[in-house]
């Protein structure tokens, strides 16, 4: 499954990037994200990996994140990898006319199993919906440092 979505941050570039580009910052726009454990390589380059752990209610789910290729402020493009998942992520930045910021997000899930085959054939716009949550609480902690930890 393959979709796109986009977003306007009223920040200049290089201000969005250094949001972006700090994982310090990922528990304030990343909601149910309880730990980011990096795991090899130099952190943030090329080839890096980090688990991320995320609590929903009672559930819990691990995400390996792999750096597929960093050219910040313009890139960000990793693979995420679950026990059901691996979702291909690119993420694109630019400037706008207003000195905002243009973030288009393309992302692929590919269903490691029966089960989330199932729930992306039948629900496939939750996955958009979660892609598009991320990214306005992202929006709302950059311009106004407003944290989901607070809500």
């Amino acid at each position: 499954m393959k979709y796109t979505t986009e977003i306007i941050v009223c920040l200049p570039l290089e201000e969005f990037a250094k949001k972006m580009d700090n994982p310090e910052n990922l528990k304030h726009w990343q909601k149910g994200l309880t730990s980011a454990e990096h795991l090899s390589g130099d952190p943030g380059v090329l080839g890096s990996k980090m688990k991320l752990t995320f609590t929903f209610g009672k559930r819990k789910m691990e995400l390996i994140e792999t750096i597929t290729k960093i050219n910040f402020p313009h890139e960000f493009h990793a693979n995420y990898k679950s026990a059901s998942t691996h979702n291909i992520q690119q993420n694109f930045f630019e400037s706008t006319e207003e000195d905002y910021t243009k973030w288009v997000s393309k992302n692929e899930f590919i269903p490691l199993n029966l089960v989330m085959r199932i729930l992306m054939f039948i629900m496939p716009s939750t996955f958009k919906k979660q892609t598009i949550k991320y990214m306005t609480d992202f929006k709302n902690f950059a311009e106004n440092g407003t944290s989901i930890q607070n809500a």
